[in-house]
């Protein structure tokens, strides 16, 4: 019985020291990661830090692959009511690997961070985290079979569509040229992520390529189609957002062109200024959800050598995790009726910015700003609307709690005014005397109305008779 009880506690001492030597070593090394071994490194990372994680997939792709999300948070099943939600989604083209890899360095990242750095463990505590590596693995499969020269795959196009030949970054419903509005157009790929955006109220995110060193912000497409500047109402924030990730980059920022072709002032770059792109995630994002999404190329070759891409950790590191920051600043809070409870679908708008952001389930908000001060105005059918100048500052986000009094009008889940139904028990009977009365008064002016009748007809017949007489003396035969 002893030997037993010895064996078992040296396999739990020996199970311990594994995991513990997977937090301190990483069990994701510099190499191309295929689906196979990506799904065992996301299980991994899992099993190895089960209370702030959760793994699950979307769905599958085209050809069977699951779509696979991490989310980092202290209580990652839920949605807190007050905590942001964030979003990374690596790998969109198939061949354009880099952010594939680094996305999971990034996991691999924070999860060692937690309990271990300050600002990593308040991160993890305050935000949900979710990181999709790849939502495109049909792709990287082909992308990664493709045996072209090393030059050819760095600017090639093998693996950027999906299985069905779907390039998933013009796919998406267009806010300007109308495509993609029925979702029978849509790849499987992207109905699916297309359903997660509509579903999670995410604040903040990015999805990352590879071609070029950049961060890309909206619009990405105009009314006429033509590659000029395309400004969102938060043209300001977006350009902030877009120099977080570039000045923390060692690279993306300098003056000198980091790619052959390209040169972008201070490694930033409006879409449509860029080229125009109808269907792109980034606008879907902004457009119709919450959420302020980018678009960052992190590499210039599209699909390099496994011997580089320790460096392009090491170069795009910092810029992840100071852009997921800016996901607390700004404004948050709650809208709540008069008895404290809170209101879902409430318009926090600002100032005169066309772009109202929409309170989440638990009637919280969050609103991206930069410092300043800020007419906001919340708002919802069936409710008065409050208004109140917000000074918003540098730093965390200025938060601010709306109470908003019911107008006395009954509004259905879409804002739709109904009308009032009394129940029966409510209804006052109606008294016999009224009956009466108004059936007599009824019937008084029916009788009334037929000697009028009568009167009328025996005049109109007189006046009938003499034009007779009239007319035999006076008609020529």
């Amino acid at each position: 019985m002893m030997a037993v009880y010895r064996r078992v506690l040296s396999l739990i001492v020996l199970l311990s020291l594994n995991v513990l030597e997977t937090r301190q070593h990483g069990v994701v090394d510099f190499t191309h990661h295929d689906y196979d071994q990506m799904t065992s490194i996301l299980n991994d990372l899992q099993a190895a830090y089960p209370s702030i994680t959760r793994l699950f997939s979307l769905g599958k792709s085209v050809e069977g692959r699951e779509l696979w999300v991490l989310q980092i948070s202290d209580n990652p099943e839920i949605h807190e009511p007050g905590e942001p939600e964030f979003k990374y989604i690596g790998n969109m083209h198939g061949n354009e690997v880099v952010s594939r890899e680094i996305l999971l360095h990034f996991i691999e990242h924070l999860l060692q961070g937690y309990n271990n750095d300050d600002e990593i463990t308040n991160l993890i505590d305050t935000t949900r985290i979710s990181i999709m590596p790849s939502m495109n693995p049909d792709g990287y499969e082909k992308a990664k079979s493709d045996s072209s020269k090393p030059s050819v795959k760095c600017s090639g196009v093998v693996g950027r569509a999906n299985a069905k030949g779907v390039d998933l970054n013009r796919n998406f419903p267009d806010q300007f040229s109308g495509e993609m509005s029925d979702e029978s157009q849509l790849a499987t790929e992207t109905l699916l992520v297309k359903k997660w955006i509509d579903e999670v109220p995410f604040v903040l995110s990015a999805n990352l390529h590879g071609g070029s060193l950049v961060a890309n912000y909206p619009y990405d497409n105009r009314p006429d189609g033509k590659s000029d500047y395309s400004e969102t109402p938060d043209d300001d924030v977006f350009r902030s957002l877009a120099q977080t990730y570039s000045s923390n980059h060692p690279k993306m920022h300098l003056p000198r062109a980091a790619c052959v072709g390209d040169h972008f002032k201070d490694g930033i770059t409006n879409g449509a200024e860029w080229y125009s792109v109808a269907g792109g995630m980034q606008d879907y994002n902004y457009v119709n959800s919450n959420s302020f999404e980018l678009t960052m190329d992190v590499s210039c070759c599209k699909f390099p050598d496994a011997s580089t891409l320790q460096g392009f950790w090491n170069d795009n590191k910092q810029s992840l995790l100071e852009y997921l920051k800016r996901v607390h600043t700004g404004l948050t809070g709650f809208v709540r009726d008069q008895n404290g409870q809170g209101i879902e679908g409430a318009d926090i708008n600002i100032g005169s910015r066309n772009h109202p952001v929409r309170s989440a389930r638990d009637g919280d908000y969050w609103r991206l700003l930069l410092p300043g001060d800020y007419i906001v105005t919340v708002s919802k059918r069936g409710y008065d609307p409050v208004k109140r100048t917000v000074t918003i500052p540098k730093g965390l986000a200025k938060k601010e709690v709306f109470v908003l009094t019911s107008n006395g009008q009954a509004m259905d889940e879409t804002g739709a005014q109904l009308e009032e139904v009394v129940p029966d028990k409510e209804k006052k009977p109606v008294p016999i005397s009224l009956v009466i009365g108004l059936t007599i008064v009824c019937v008084v002016s029916l009788l009334l109305a037929l000697a009028l009748a009568i009167l009328i007809a025996k005049k109109y017949r007189g006046k009938e008779s003499a034009q007779g007489e009239y007319s035999q003396v006076h008609t020529c035969p």
